[in-house]
């Protein structure tokens, strides 16, 4: 038997699925994109900092990206997503936990599950949102891709990266910066082939800095993942990542991209919570 609980704004599944939690519900089920996904697994890890930790996530996805599920494994149809329910499989799965600037300028925490970005993801989020989702996914990211392109901005990042107990600092000149738990993000592309979201740490990747024109051809191969072997793309793997940027005169075009929702901008500190969250797997 299930209830089943519409949201009727931004965030709100956050609060349903924080009041599930609280009241020991066994699974609460996602049903829509990355975007819902995201809300889900704050409202739960916002439930496990009050030391509920029974409840499980459970996917059915319905909206613009998907990108989460293709990292689980889960093909996009509905019996497979209902048999992956059903089945009850769980493994625990690592959470990012991170503080940001929001919009208003105040400092906030929160969660994501697949793969927050920096840069010129969140100018495609935007105008993702305007677009609306009649397009369909793929056309929807290709075309706010593009149009996020031409608006971005280089960022000149300062990265304090923590791993495995070292520290040290990166600096670098990216259009956009991904720490990934997931490895797609944009509805399909291939950003971090070698992220796992079971081992206990995140994956960093920077897109560089190549001028426009010469950025677009290479990060066509980034639905194939090949955009790792270009000179122009860096990847280290952390445990905990600050990143601040250094021009701050863009800052209104060096946006956060959260599980595929724009939500502020930097500085962001962010740290991996290993095995935080049960999620219903394959």
């Amino acid at each position: 038997s299930i209830d089943v609980e519409l949201t009727t704004g931004p965030r709100h599944a956050n609060d349903i699925a924080f009041a599930a939690a609280l009241d020991g519900r066994e699974t609460v089920v996602a049903v829509g994109g990355d975007g819902s996904v995201h809300e889900v697994t704050c409202g739960l890890m916002m439930a496990r900092e009050q030391g509920k930790t029974g409840t499980r996530l459970g996917v059915l996805g319905q909206g613009t990206g998907g990108d989460f599920r293709r990292t689980l494994g889960i093909e996009h149809r509905l019996d497979k997503y209902c048999q992956v329910i059903a089945g009850g499989r769980t493994r625990d799965v690592d959470v990012g936990r991170f503080s940001y600037q929001a919009w208003d300028g105040t400092e906030k925490t929160a969660y994501f599950i697949n793969i927050l970005s920096a840069g010129m993801g969140g100018l495609v989020d935007r105008h993702v949102a305007e677009m609306g989702k009649h397009m369909g996914g793929t056309v929807a990211y290709f075309a706010a891709s593009l149009r996020g392109l031409v608006e971005s901005r280089i960022g000149q990042l300062k990265c304090t990266v923590r791993h495995q107990g070292k520290e040290r600092i990166e600096t670098m000149s990216t259009r956009n910066i991904a720490i990934c738990n997931g490895r797609y993000f944009g509805s399909g592309m291939h950003v971090a082939p070698m992220a796992d979201p079971f081992d206990g740490q995140l994956e960093v990747v920077s897109l560089g800095d190549a001028p426009k024109v010469k950025f677009a051809l290479a990060s066509s191969r980034i639905y194939t993942g090949k955009h790792l072997k270009s000179p122009d793309v860096v990847h280290f793997p952390c445990d905990r990542i600050k990143i601040e940027l250094e021009n701050k005169g863009i800052e209104d075009r060096f946006l956060l991209d959260v599980d595929g929702e724009a939500l502020g901008k930097l500085p962001i500190t962010i740290e991996v919570v290993p095995r935080a969250l049960r999620v219903l797997v394959p």
